[in-house]
């Protein structure tokens, strides 16, 4: 019966279709819909799902040879999985019309009902709706793709998928429709978050300390990484795939998308230099894990402050986390938490720098949509304390409703695996494969 389920969930998903086709024409007079900005926002969306893959090759290069296979489909089963839930309810969970600025209605674009035509998304007017939800649809798959370097090597597959489905629905969305919807309550209060440090970055890397205080350590913790060279593949594509992901979150190929792609490749640089260097700095050798490891990690704290930010100022931003990450990264390890590829620390972390540091340096000048005002570094304080608030409330929404979903998942299926398939490795255990 147990087999049945998942195969069955897709029967209900051909009825549903079925049912509702959603072929009813949406034509809105005066469309403002651009042909650049459409042609941007297409390429951005193929971009940030590119991400998706290199972030399988980023953590499944660093896992033990035997763990390779799992890690990555991890990764791309999130592509399939989360794809699915979008169309049904996830679109509208994430932006359908508010319900008390925290969640969308379910039933606002309900099997992309009204996404067929020239209807176009309130904060993005010349782009199509429907491409405006699939640029969104690639966020929400890479999010929980994130969590899942935290509990590599010990997670069994079923229990994953229970796990992705329920983050998805009741962490991610609710985050992205207040951060990001005009009706949202954070996005009421003037929290600046351009393309995802909160709802993205916050939100995966409390997840994964949660997730690896939960399911708690590997019996063999230490472990020689599998294959490098695919770590250096994993950041090329999630490099290249960010100018989409930052660029693109300007909704249009100006100004606004041209000073994002800027800082975003600034900061990732800088990072990179500032991890090697602070390496260098300890007695270490330079590393290539070490130099990838630092890009991500700009890539990372820039996110929530590409579009609001100078080109000078993200470098300190890239700069900064990669030190701060470096830090929280020595100190992990010397505790019995075992966050198995450093997500907290990078992501969750990087991600927090992100977010206080673009309350240091914001400014109206690099963004007209910036209507909170400039950051601390100009002698403004609402925004700084704004975002100090809000990653104290984020962060505890993360960490505590993450660690309850871990719990239902358990109770409806066994996270870990048994200890004879972890020594065996989940490539085998899980999936019947081998590299």
């Amino acid at each position: 019966m147990k087999k049945f389920i998942p195969f069955g969930v897709l029967l209900i998903v051909i009825v549903l279709a079925l049912i509702f086709p959603s072929n009813e024409l949406t034509i809105v007079k005066d469309s403002k819909i651009d042909t650049g900005d459409t042609a941007w926002l297409l390429v951005s969306t193929a971009l940030v799902l590119i991400m998706t893959p290199g972030l399988a090759f980023f953590y499944g290069g660093m896992v033990s040879k035997k763990n390779v296979l799992s890690t990555m489909l991890q990764s791309f089963v999130c592509m399939g999985v989360i794809t699915v839930i979008w169309v049904i309810f996830g679109f509208s969970l994430a932006f359908g019309d508010s319900i008390g600025g925290f969640i969308g209605d379910p039933r606002t674009f309900f099997m992309m009902k009204g996404t067929l035509g020239n209807a176009t998304w309130k904060l993005a007017p010349t782009i199509p709706l429907v491409l405006f939800a699939m640029f969104q649809l690639k966020f929400a798959v890479i999010t929980p793709a994130l969590i899942t370097g935290a509990f590599a090597e010990r997670i069994r597959f079923n229990s994953y998928v229970i796990f992705l489905c329920l983050f998805m629905i009741f962490i991610y969305a609710p985050l992205a429709h207040s951060t990001w919807h005009p009706d949202g309550f954070l996005f009421g209060k003037g929290v600046l978050d351009f393309a995802g440090g909160t709802v993205v970055h916050m939100s995966a890397g409390w997840a994964a300390l949660a997730s690896a205080l939960y399911l708690k350590g590997r019996n063999e913790p230490g472990h020689t990484p599998a294959r490098i060279s695919y770590v250096l593949l994993g950041t090329g594509l999630l490099w290249f795939g960010w100018f989409g992901f930052n660029a693109g979150s300007a909704l249009g190929s100006g100004t606004l998308a041209a000073t994002a792609l800027a800082t975003t490749t600034t900061a990732s640089a800088a990072a990179a230099m500032a991890w090697m260097f602070f390496d260098i700095l300890r007695g270490k050798k330079p590393s290539v894990l070490g130099a990838c490891i630092g890009a991500v990690v700009g890539l990372v704290a820039i996110t929530p402050a590409a579009g609001f930010v100078t080109i000078p100022h993200s470098l300190i931003i890239g700069i900064v986390a990669a030190v701060v990450s470096n830090l929280v990264v020595i100190w992990r390890t010397k505790t019995t938490i075992d966050d198995t590829l450093d997500v907290f620390p990078c992501h969750g972390v990087g991600g927090m720098v992100g977010m206080l540091l673009t309350g240091v340096f914001a400014h109206v000048n690099v963004n007209g949509g910036n209507t909170t005002g400039n950051g601390l570094y100009y002698g403004e304080t609402h925004l700084f304390f704004l975002h100090v608030l809000t990653l104290i409330g984020v962060s505890a929404f993360a960490f505590f409703g993450s660690l309850i979903l871990l719990k239902v998942t358990d109770m409806i299926s066994t996270l870990r695996v048994t200890p004879e398939q972890e020594l065996a490795g989940l490539d085998i255990s899980q999936h019947d494969e081998e590299l």
